[in-house]
């Protein structure tokens, strides 16, 4: 046998192994991604920061998180803030602030979002007044590029985190839903997008089809999940942002429907860089956030 045929004969049975391996389902392969440091939006155990913020941290740390993503400091000053975090063994990525800090005490923001180590400012919601009016989310749009422009210079990224309600189709907007608006006007080296994975789910719209169209603009999700999808009211998307769905609904990460698996086999092309656990009213938020470690803690994707 010449060497040309041994060589034809290598090459012949190595594209019919690769194409029976192809043809496998690609889950029939051990997943290799893992996420290695989970973290917590600390507005999951606000209450009890109230009451005890160093030690709530602690007990925090104690579960396993690594990162926290901050929602108020209750009245501690950023390098008391960074002296807990680094006793703790964590690290604060981000934090949320409201809109009005945004526009009238944005400076002040930026300079405690460095002594704390922040890399990311992030504004969580919008007040309805402002989104309902004619211009709204024009100010919205134009008032996030000035933020992000200015953090920039800072090296601090500024971002939005979205609920439910930009997922209605606006009016004002000719029809077309806010959060498509907020993406398309506003600048991507100085606004990012922190997506909550579990409102955009409930309004029946997938976050993997937006990772695709505006891909690596979400470097940071909140991971929370429901014990069922909702049925949505055609143009009512905002109809879930209520006490008694965040109660009966909402659940630990894990024990309900969303697929995760699915959703972060495509991080990377979404960007994601940190993935914070949060539920809105657990019944004993330790024991949500326990639960929801383990789980993360343990997913291959």
């Amino acid at each position: 046998m010449t060497k040309f045929s041994m060589n034809r004969r290598t090459f012949l049975e190595t594209s019919i192994a690769t194409g029976v391996l192809a043809s496998f389902p690609s889950r029939a392969f051990p997943a290799t991604h893992e996420i290695k440091r989970v973290g917590v939006q600390l507005y999951t155990v606000r209450d009890d920061m109230k009451k005890d913020f160093a030690g709530s941290i602690a007990k925090v740390a104690a579960i396993g998180y690594k990162e926290v993503e901050f929602a108020g400091y209750f009245d501690h000053q950023p390098a008391d803030v960074k002296a807990l975090l680094q006793k703790d063994g964590l690290t604060a990525p981000s934090c949320h602030v409201s809109y009005d800090v945004v526009e009238n005490h944005w400076p002040e923001t930026i300079d405690a979002a460095k002594i704390i180590g922040h890399d990311y400012i992030i504004c969580p919601w919008v007040e309805e007044k402002l989104r309902k009016s004619p211009d709204g989310w024009k100010k919205v749009a134009e008032a996030f590029n000035k933020a992000g422009e200015a953090s920039a210079k800072a090296g601090i990224q500024f971002g939005y985190h979205n609920h439910t309600f930009e997922f209605a189709p606006d009016p004002n907007l000719g029809g077309k839903l806010p959060y498509d608006f907020l993406l398309d006007n506003t600048n991507p080296k100085f606004v990012v997008m922190e997506m909550d994975l579990c409102w955009i789910t409930v309004t029946g719209h997938d976050p993997v089809a937006y990772f695709a169209k505006y891909p690596g603009r979400f470097p940071l999700v909140h991971v929370k999940d429901v014990k069922e999808i909702p049925k949505v009211t055609p143009g009512k998307a905002d109809e879930f942002l209520n006490t008694d769905f965040e109660k009966n609904v909402m659940t630990a990460v894990g024990s309900g429907v969303i697929d995760w698996k699915r959703i972060f086999a495509h991080a990377d092309e979404a960007g994601i860089k940190h993935y914070f656990v949060e539920h809105d009213a657990p019944v004993d938020p330790f024991a949500s956030i326990t639960a929801s470690y383990k789980y993360l803690a343990a997913l291959r994707f």
